[in-house]
């Protein structure tokens, strides 16, 4: 029975160019014998199958569920998902996006009435502690299971009952085959470009990738998965190349850039210009193309004279920014996908291009390219997934204050419940971060760990918190924590133990905002704030702290110091997507939580210097100013009359800094963390931050600050100085300042 009906699904996939899912469910083996069967009889190719399993178990490629990355990018006319041991999402999300126009997917599961009670490997990962797996829910795979049975072309087949609960058939109209759109002849790039193409969007892609010709100029390309826009990317890069430019391309990472530079390579060789196709990609006319990383791309290495960021919208705006001085941009997003939305690159960078010199022309690629359009399980995928969440359309939310909105507790239950809401607060989520997966949808219904807190304006979703409880950890696991395991959900006791070495940290109950995120069509009116406040007073009385760590900005930390979180430590090593240091902040909630926060508070004011001066010496001055006027410490400034003395005599006299600088950085921890702010000017601080506390040379002062000299920098040390001796000094140093004061 199961091999004609997959011969009958498989034939009208064929017939229309769409996909269709084959469900097998049961007992494993009894759905692995019947894909054996239905591969068999199907006129599917081995060398076209991917099995995606922890088991080796039919005649085909295989690979592991944690790899299904290696899927991306390929195409296969069949994949069969074993869902028994480990049903990922993101994996699952990964292997639709594999199959071709024509194919099957194949999805291996337990008897579906039982499947969402079940525990998987999955599961293990989000049963954090004190949580074990008993505590997780199966609410994503219940809504997993409502989508295969209702959407269209998705049969459902019993393995253990050899009986069929749908038949998956659609009986589609008969379908005409697009013809391949014909190269213009009046355009820039090679024929052979155009020729490339597979559908008429792309053509018009690559036209608006002409207008890099002339710079300063960005384009902006922006699709669902599969409709060829880094294919279209690469064949610019390759024009752009031929010509002799050197082309930067960048990406969250290497392999989702893998589909531009196959595209290119083949261009050129088509072209016979490609000198070298290795990477970097090299022709005979002196160009190239080559890949870095985003912290890396964001330097702009070797004066690129163009940069493609292949799926910008998973790229932090911070690094985005800092391609902006290059003339030639290309920017490619997913509208709908894990690799990030494409409305989010919009709201968050959009503005800030705008504000440049560059001509910025947009293309929208809409046809799909392996499938017919209308796929139904596309469509499968993008609801079950996530994958279209989105936040409630502007004029819903546009009107929304502090006063009229309200806060609102959502369970997973009441998500789940309606489907409406669910995607609000998870396209909000998306749209926030620059990297929301489907992982992040099991784990927002089914995660123990988690809770959702909102505000609401008349029923949309309008500012939304996803907090973390961490903590409240046993004395064994704590010294294992201590000894250098990692525990799983708990990112803040495990930094403040393995790290800082405080064994005691995760004895505290504490909550971490991992995402809070507001309608980009009702920021800038406190609504965040508020959430906050609300969540603050919701649970003062049944947690020990709040916490949050992020990607250290100015503005960032400026936010969640008017919040009431303080700085407790920096990160000394940059974050490989973001290229920023991570700050760890704490709002305490008891006195246990205070004196988590002061220990660690006065501990960070004590070393900062010293790290500032090492493995933070190239941190933005900015950010080291707004982490530590963020941080609640207690500052003494205990200095000998000496030690004064040479300060005053640096500030207005003859004194050296280079004599002692000891008490020059003490005096500027202590104006940093708990000074007058209104003493100095930013570019005063900045000073202060780069020479006394990361030590770095005059020169670099001078460059990175903008002084037209080295000796302009040292006088204007002088004169930062004097205010601090004048508010801060003993009589030692008052007696000092007074004598050069007096003498002038």
């Amino acid at each position: 029975m199961v091999v004609e009906a997959a011969r009958r699904l498989h034939e009208e996939a064929r017939s229309v160019n769409e996909r269709r899912v084959l469900v097998l469910a049961g007992d494993r083996e009894a759905c692995l014998s019947a894909a054996d069967r239905v591969l068999d009889a199907l006129p599917i190719p081995l060398t076209g199958t991917t099995l995606v399993s922890a088991r080796d178990a039919l005649a085909c490629e295989q690979v592991g569920p944690r790899n299904a990355d290696e899927l991306l990018g390929t195409t296969r006319d069949a994949v069969v998902f074993d869902a028994h041991e480990d049903c990922r999402p993101n994996a699952l999300g990964r292997v639709v996006g594999a199959v071709d126009g024509g194919g099957l997917l194949l999805v291996l599961a337990p008897p579906l009435a039982e499947w969402p009670a079940r525990r998987d490997g999955f599961d293990e990962g989000l049963a954090v502690p004190p949580f074990d797996v008993a505590d997780v829910a199966g609410r994503f795979r219940r809504r997993l299971v409502e989508t295969l049975r209702t959407h269209p072309g998705i049969a459902i087949y019993d393995a253990d009952t050899d009986t069929f609960d749908r038949d998956g058939l659609t009986n589609p109209a008969p379908r005409v085959a697009d013809a391949k759109p014909e190269p213009p002849a009046d355009r820039a790039f090679p024929r052979e470009a155009y020729a490339a193409c597979l559908t008429g969007d792309q053509m018009d892609a690559l036209a608006a990738f002409e207008e890099l010709r002339d710079p300063p100029a960005a384009v902006v390309a922006e699709a669902d998965r599969g409709r060829g826009k880094s294919s279209a990317a690469g064949l610019a890069a390759a024009c752009l190349a031929r010509k002799g430019l050197d082309v930067l391309v960048t990406a969250p990472g290497r392999r989702s850039a893998s589909e531009l530079f196959a595209r290119a390579r083949e261009l050129l060789a088509d072209l016979d210009a490609l000198a070298a196709d290795d990477e970097p990609i090299e022709t005979d006319g002196g160009g190239r193309i080559r890949f870095a990383k985003p912290p890396e791309a964001a330097a702009l290495p070797d004066d690129p004279d163009a940069v493609f960021a292949d799926e910008a919208a998973a790229i932090p705006v911070r690094l985005l920014e800092s391609l902006l001085d290059c003339e030639r941009l290309a920017f490619t997003t997913t509208v709908h996908g894990y690799e990030g939305a494409g409305r989010g690159f919009d709201v968050r960078f959009r503005d800030r291009l705008a504000d440049t010199d560059h001509e910025v022309t947009d293309a929208t690629l809409a046809q799909p390219i392996r499938y017919a359009a209308g796929d139904p399980v596309e469509v499968w995928a993008f609801r079950a997934l996530g994958l279209d969440a989105r936040p409630a359309v502007d004029p819903l939310v546009a009107d929304a204050t502090t006063e009229r909105v309200t806060y609102e507790t959502l369970t997973p239950e009441d998500l789940l419940a309606d489907e409406n809401l669910l995607r609000e607060t998870f396209g909000l989520l998306v749209y926030a971060h620059y990297r929301t997966e489907p992982n992040d949808l099991a784990r927002l219904l089914d995660a123990p760990n988690l809770a959702v807190r909102a505000l609401l304006h008349d029923g949309h979703v309008v500012s939304v918190a996803l907090l973390a409880r961490e903590g409240g950890l046993d004395a064994d696991l704590r010294a294992a924590m201590y000894e250098g395991e990692r525990v799983k959900g708990n990112m803040i006791p495990d930094v403040l133990t393995s790290q800082l070495r405080d064994e005691d940290a995760a004895i505290p109950v504490g909550y971490r905002v991992m995402r809070i995120a507001t309608h980009h069509a009702a920021r800038s009116r406190g609504l965040g704030s508020r959430l906050l406040g609300e969540v603050r007073r919701e649970f003062e009385r049944d947690a020990d702290w709040l916490g949050v760590g992020y990607g250290a900005t100015p503005e960032l930390l400026s936010f969640w110091r008017a919040n009431g979180y303080a700085t407790v430590h920096l990160s000394t090593t940059r974050n490989d997507t973001s290229g920023e240091y991570s700050a760890v902040m704490l709002d305490p909630l008891s006195h246990l939580g205070e004196r988590l926060h002061d220990r660690h508070a006065q501990w960070f004011a004590h070393r900062i210097p010293d790290v500032l001066a090492d493995a933070l010496d190239d941190l933005d001055p900015d950010v080291a100013r707004a982490a530590l006027r963020a941080c609640n410490a207690d500052q003494t400034l205990d200095l000998s009359a000496s030690s004064w003395r040479v300060v005053a005599g640096a500030a207005h006299g003859p004194g050296m800094y280079s004599v002692d600088p000891a008490p020059f950085r003490r005096l500027a921890r202590h104006h940093l963390v708990a000074g007058d702010a209104d003493l100095l000017d930013a570019r005063e601080e900045r000073l202060l931050v780069a020479k006394l506390l990361q030590a770095r040379p005059w020169d670099a002062v001078e460059d990175s600050l903008g002084f037209h000299s080295t000796s302009q920098a040292m006088r204007a040390l002088g004169d930062a100085l004097r205010p601090l001796v004048e508010a801060y000094g003993t009589d030692a140093a008052q007696a000092e300042l007074a004598r050069f004061t007096d003498e002038d």
